[in-house]
Parts: structure tokens; C-alpha cells; sequence
């Protein structure tokens, strides 16, 4: 099947691309599937037996993936399903909560489960740990922040999870902002160079200097930079570069951050904190499919 109107319409307002959504699910599921059958459904399922297939937290967490959920079955049912769903993406959830029940044939269901898993265990497993980092600064003025260190293929997905934890998206990729980090200083000849030669050719393009120290921020603040990665530092250098910023340009804190020091971090005054681990190491949220007769 393709996707329904709906499906299409839910994707477009969570931003995501339906097209690219359902090129992942039809991978997904070619993988599985190869060039041919579920094997161990078509020999134990009755062609004609329906089925309603509940997806169930077995742990407490935040869900993501709803929609994408719903295009994979819609896309590995050769009938009609009828989704109905119990949250949505961003919602906080305890065991044994059901997120949504799929009524259709049992052989889809099951052909479909372990894809419609592997999405939505990873995606809020993401927003899950997100909320984590979320909460841990909340009440000062730092957000959290993704990084480009994300499961090829997967991009879209993941930095959409990070929204359903509360988290921001920094730049999709390297088209739509550019980070001058040190090997381009080097071949470009130092900071004031590096961001000139970029803001010349792209004048339209937000302009991010990775810096190391807080001489460097000055160096960086100098050449007109409004947008620093403050790569590595100690408190007290994060402090000082806060400091001699003085609110001309944004400061981004990063390199090995961990959920015990965010709020130490967030609390020198830096306006984000960029967690590249939100979408590299994430454990999964435990979900499960309960199948029951229709």
C-alpha cells in the first residue's frame, strides 16, 4: 500500500518529509522481507484472520514516532488499517501504557511489527533521553541542542525525536549553516580569514566559530562572529567567555557534555548545550506489540 492522506498531512505537520519517511520504511522492510515472505506468519496465520496488534510501553519514558508507526503499517498491510492512537509524540508514558492499537490482518501485523519497533523503540529512546537533558536545565535559559552525529539514513527521524523531548535542532547538515571548526582556521589562515571567506561567498548563511579557549572568543568576536562553539571548556573558562561576550553573540557549550554537570554548564550563562550522544548513544524505550484476535 502507499500512504494515506492522512498519514501524509500528520508527517508534513510533525516535519517530516512523507517521500524520505516512507523510503526508510520500505528499506526497513526490504530487509525483512528480501525477495520473499514473512515465512513463520503465512505457515501459523490463517490468510483471512484479522487481528488488532496494541503497542505497549513496558517502561516509562517519552514517545516518538507515532505517525512513522502508522506508515508502516499502512505500508506492509495489503488491506485497510484502522490505527487508533492513545498519545502522541512528546507525551510522557508509564509501563504498560498503550501508545496505539492497529486493527488489520494478523500476517501484516505481524510482518510489520518488528520494523514499526525498531522505529519507534529508537525515535523514543531519542526523546526520552532528550527530556532528560531538558529537565536537568530547566529553569535557567540554555537549551539543548542536537548535533550532526546521526545514524546515516536516519537524519530527519532522529533530529525529530530530539523535538519530541523539548530539544532543538542545530543545522540539518552542511548546506544551511556553516562551523568553522580548527581545520578550516588552518587552511584558511586564521579565524578573522576563515569567517570572512564564508561570510563573502555566503552572506546568507549563519556563521558558527568553534573556539577553545576564551582567547580564542575574543579572536573570534573580533572577526565579527555572532554564533561560538565553545568546544571542551572548563566552568571557568565557559564563565569568562560569557563574560567577554557580553551578550554580542550566541555561545553554544560542547565536547563530552554528561547529564551530571548540564546544569553546572547551563548555569555559567551559555545560551545551548549540544549533545552529540542524544542521537549516537540513546538506549532504546522498551516497547512491545501485544497481538490479540479481532
Amino acid at each position: 500500500m502507499t500512504l494515506t492522506a492522512d498519514v501524509h498531512t500528520a508527517l508534513r505537520k510533525a516535519g517530516l518529509d512523507p517521500a524520505e519517511v516512507e523510503s526508510v520504511i520500505r528499506r526497513a522492510l526490504e530487509e525483512d522481507l528480501g525477495t520473499g515472505l514473512d515465512v513463520t506468519s503465512v505457515a501459523t496465520v490463517p490468510f483471512d484472520l484479522e487481528g488488532v496488534a496494541d503497542f505497549v510501553a513496558r517502561g516509562p519514558g517519552v514517545v516518538a514516532g507515532v505517525q512513522v508507526v502508522r506508515a508502516v503499517l499502512e505500508i506492509a498491510s495489503d488491506d485497510s488499517v484502522v490505527v487508533s492512537e492513545r498519545v502522541q509524540d512528546g507525551d510522557r508514558v508509564d509501563r504498560g501504557d498503550v501508545l496505539l492499537s492497529a486493527r488489520a490482518l494478523a500476517r501484516a501485523l505481524l510482518t510489520a511489527e518488528r520494523t514499526a519497533l525498531n522505529v519507534m523503540c529508537h525515535l523514543s529512546g531519542i526523546a526520552t533521553a532528550t527530556r532528560r537533558w531538558v529537565d536537568e536545565v530547566a529553569g535557567t535559559s540554555a537549551r539543548i541542542l542536537d548535533t550532526r552525529k546521526t545514524t546515516p539514513g536516519l537524519r530527519s527521524l532522529e533530529k525529530y525525536a530530539v523535538r519530541c523531548g523539548g530539544g532543538t535542532n542545530k543545522r540539518m547538515g552542511l548546506y544551511d549553516a556553516a562551523l568553522i571548526k580548527d581545520n578550516h582556521v588552518v587552511a584558511a589562515g586564521g579565524v578573522a580569514a576563515a569567517y570572512r571567506a564564508v561570510r563573502d561567498l555566503f552572506p546568507d548563511v549563519d556563521v558558527q566559530v568553534e573556539c577553545d579557549t576564551p582567547a580564542q572568543v575574543g579572536e573570534a568576536l573580533d572577526a565579527g562572529a555572532t554564533f561560538l562553539l565553545l568546544d571542551n571548556m572548563s566552568l571557568s573558562d565557559l564563565r569568562e567567555s560569557v563574560l567577554l561576550t557580553d551578550g554580542r553573540a550566541e555561545l553554544e557549550a560542547t565536547g563530552g557534555l554528561t547529564l551530571d554537570v548540564a546544569r553546572a554548564v547551563a548555569e555559567t550563562g551559555v545560551d545551548y548545550l549540544s549533545v552529540g550522544a542524544l542521537t549516537h548513544s540513546s538506549p532504546v524505550l522498551d516497547i512491545g506489540v501485544d497481538l490479540r484476535s479481532g
